[in-house]
């Protein structure tokens, strides 16, 4: 009988198509999100505040002659604002609006690596026990034993919600 932790002396078990995530933290844990909507990640720096803002949005950046906002995750996910450290990143991601493409920065903790989930590895997100929004998960990946919670930046990074709540502030 087979058990997890042992060797196959077939070689690698293939556990059909898998998809690319760039995994990340924001305090104690290790979110990811889909590689294909990563344009690129870069460190934190020179950020220039916009008064009126709701607490999420730590303000904007000039991406080679481009505004870029720039969301604090922590924040967006109703905690306390993300502490600034040596591994601060910003990942600039594109979503699409009303078939315009937005680019939108994320500030995380620190970025950990592209890692490879098989398809059968991703549950749909609990009913229960979630530390962020159900609708801002995509799903959990099992990997090695632990799991990673998928983000879905289209709802977890919604234009129109955010803009809401700009207004609101």
């Amino acid at each position: 009988m087979q058990t997890e932790n042992a060797p196959n002396p077939q070689g690698p078990v293939d556990h059909g198509p898998a998809q690319q995530y760039l995994t990340f933290s924001l305090g104690e844990e290790i979110f990811a999100m889909d590689i294909r909507c990563v344009r690129e990640i870069i460190q934190h720096g020179q950020m220039t505040m916009v008064p009126l803002m709701p607490e999420f949005v730590r303000g904007v950046i000039n991406l080679r002659g481009s505004v870029v906002p720039v969301i604090d995750l922590q924040s967006r996910f109703g905690r306390n604002r993300a502490q600034i450290g040596k591994k601060t990143c910003i990942i600039i991601f594109d979503t699409t609006v009303a078939d315009e493409k937005v680019e939108l920065g994320l500030l995380v903790e620190s970025v950990s690596e592209v890692i490879d989930i098989p398809l059968a590895h991703v549950e749909a997100a609990p009913q229960f026990g979630n530390s962020i929004r159900r609708e801002f998960v995509h799903g959990i990946g099992k990997v090695g034993g632990a799991f990673i919670v998928i983000l879905a930046p289209e709802r977890a990074l919604d234009i129109n919600e955010m803009a809401a709540l700009a207004e609101q502030a």
